[in-house]
């Protein structure tokens, strides 16, 4: 593509590495995804060489591992982005892909852990429950766990004898617990910190013979370290005096983490020496780290970005690590930090505007999805977009967002008001925003994707005073329908968040249900939606769409081959013009 594309175009076009990992025991062996083929896909890297494209699918690839030994590539054969498949596996030099283990049928993928001797872990889930299933060198795969709720497999240890997964079996799927077993499916240790008290597992200790775990945990009301001895028993607490959220990683040689701090969306990193409890900063610039992992040689590797910067694979070593081939992206602007008063506290919220202008602009408040996530500054070339055209955007962490602690994360089940409690803190940054000058009140448009295009369509509903458009993308828009035809993971995660199924309590589901306010929508929508979306299913969305129609409301749709997103560019391209085409015809911007 010529580099006369606009800006937004050529940002979307750039190349950019997602999900880098290195073979354990071949440390110059890379697996990473990339969109440098003009879809995302698998790509294999030795140190010194050039990338190699895996896997070559018209509706891409996301997901991927590398053997600890750096011999083979395994990646998840879904059909068309619905996310239910099976494991195929290359070796990383080249050649042809053949089933990782031919005796499992499809399912949804809930972990994988390769290890030293030729056996793999696989988690699997369907309508039926999860499955924990061992193979050895390719052969018959054995169950070694089964429940009606949701599991993960966590990782294995150094010497391939125990694996740890993560599990609800107490029913509440998003604070779940910790089990070891021996790869008879044998239970060695368990550990759960009780109602409400979640715990992520991270990895075993890279070291033979070695049995501590790393796991976060949430008994001081954030995410933080714990180093479990499953030999032993013992759990050691990490505290360290950081004010944000805090996760971690090995080093290499056991005897140190790899500390990364979450605080009012930016990111940090440390070095942390678990026998003198020493913290070291490793002097990053301000912006958000979505990986890091540390090298043989002490050195740390990390992808960091900003709001302004393109995505960059660093090295502490004062380096690039790999640069993917294609067009660089063009630079955007920074963001500003506004904290504003809400009635459940104060709320986090990022914004970008124009260069050059003046307000008030017309204004999109960019609602992330999740919504067990948060909005960081770091480089969004969608929202980079809006911004190019004479937009300011607007991203509110909102309660249920992460990385602002436990209390504000959990606000939303302990409310029962789910969605209402969020557009609460959205509708406070709105007014903030007017009252400041930056926006005009009489072009909002309120956007979003996934979770965030589910807040779009029932603010649109409940507060229909406050936007000017509406601009969701696969969202939830007939909750019941959505619960009745979404992926057993997700129906664990809303039986948790809502307290029960539509049966049980049929008036919150409806209460939080945007098609249950839909007669109130009197501003223009445009929904996009994917025909093989397995978590937000389109059956519902076109439920939404025919009552919108009954209703005359205007509205336009866009349909995609593909699953939750797209991994094809050039239709993220198409998808992000009409709408921001729709949001210029209706406001006249």
């Amino acid at each position: 593509m010529p580099d006369t594309a606009p800006a937004w175009e050529q940002r979307l076009r750039a190349a950019y590495i997602v999900n880098p990992e290195w073979a354990d025991d071949a440390p110059d062996r890379m697996v990473f995804t990339c969109n440098a083929s003009g879809t995302y896909e698998v790509y294999a890297w030795e140190r010194g060489g050039r990338p190699r494209q895996v896997t070559d699918r018209p509706n891409g690839t996301f997901t991927a591992a590398i053997s600890p030994d750096g011999e083979w590539i395994w990646w998840f054969a879904d059909t068309d982005g619905d996310e239910f498949g099976v494991w195929m596996r290359q070796p990383f030099a080249g050649g042809p892909d053949e089933p990782a283990v031919p005796g499992l049928d499809k399912a949804y993928s809930t972990g994988l852990a390769l290890g030293r001797t030729g056996v793999a872990v696989i988690g699997r889930s369907t309508d039926e429950g999860s499955w924990v299933h061992v193979a050895r060198h390719g052969g018959e795969p054995a169950t070694i766990y089964h429940h009606r709720e949701d599991s993960y497999v966590i990782g294995l240890t150094h010497d391939d004898d125990l694996v740890a997964i993560g599990h609800s079996e107490h029913g509440d799927a998003r604070h779940k617990a910790l089990r070891v077993l021996t790869l008879a499916g044998e239970t060695v240790a368990d550990l759960w910190d009780g109602p409400g008290k979640g715990l992520a597992g991270v990895r075993f200790a890279p070291l033979p013979g070695d049995r501590r775990l790393l796991a976060l945990h949430e008994r001081h009301g954030r995410w933080e370290p714990l180093v479990w001895d499953v030999a032993t028993g013992e759990q050691t607490e990490i505290a360290l005096d950081l004010p944000g959220e805090i996760s971690a990683d090995w080093y290499p040689d056991g005897r140190a983490l790899l500390v990364r701090h979450a605080h009012q969306a930016r990111s940090e990193l440390y070095r942390y020496d678990l026998a003198t409890g020493e913290l070291e900063s490793l002097g990053l610039p301000k912006g958000t780290v979505r990986y890091a992992t540390a090298r043989p040689d002490g050195s740390v590797e990390y992808l960091w970005s900003s709001a302004e910067h393109p995505p960059a694979l660093r090295s502490t070593r004062d380096e690039v690590v790999l640069t993917p081939p294609g067009i660089t992206a063009p630079p955007s602007v920074p963001v500003e930090d506004a904290w504003v008063d809400g009635p459940g506290g104060r709320v986090h919220a990022l914004v970008a505007r124009p260069a050059g202008a003046a307000g008030p602009y017309p204004t999109v408040f960019l609602v992330h999805g999740g919504p067990e996530a948060h909005d960081t500054d770091s480089f969004a070339p969608g929202a980079a977009a809006w911004v190019d055209h004479g937009f300011a955007v607007v991203r509110v962490n909102y309660r249920g967002s992460t990385g602002y602690g436990k209390h504000w994360r959990d606000a939303l089940a302990e409310s029962g008001r789910i969605g209402l409690t969020e557009l609460e803190d959205i509708a406070a940054v709105r007014d903030w925003a007017v009252r400041s000058g930056l926006t005009d009140p009489g072009r909002i448009v309120l956007a979003g994707a996934s979770w965030g295009g589910y807040l779009t369509l029932l603010g649109l509903g409940t507060q229909p005073d406050l936007w000017s458009l509406g601009i969701a993308g696969v969202p939830v828009a007939d909750y019941v329908a959505a619960y009745e035809d979404e992926m057993e993971e997700l129906r664990a995660f809303d039986r948790t968040l809502f307290g029960g199924t539509p049966q049980e309590v049929p008036e919150r589901y409806e209460r939080s249900s945007p098609i249950t306010y839909v007669a109130n929508v009197r501003v223009p929508v445009f929904i996009s939606a994917g025909v093989n979306d397995p978590r937000c299913p389109i059956r519902q969305i076109e439920n939404y769409l025919n009552r919108l129609a009954e209703l005359g409301t205007p509205y336009e749709v866009y349909r995609y081959e593909a699953g939750h997103s797209s991994f094809v560019v050039e239709e993220r391209i198409k998808l992000l013009r009409a709408e921001i085409e729709f949001a210029r015809k209706h406001l006249g911007v």
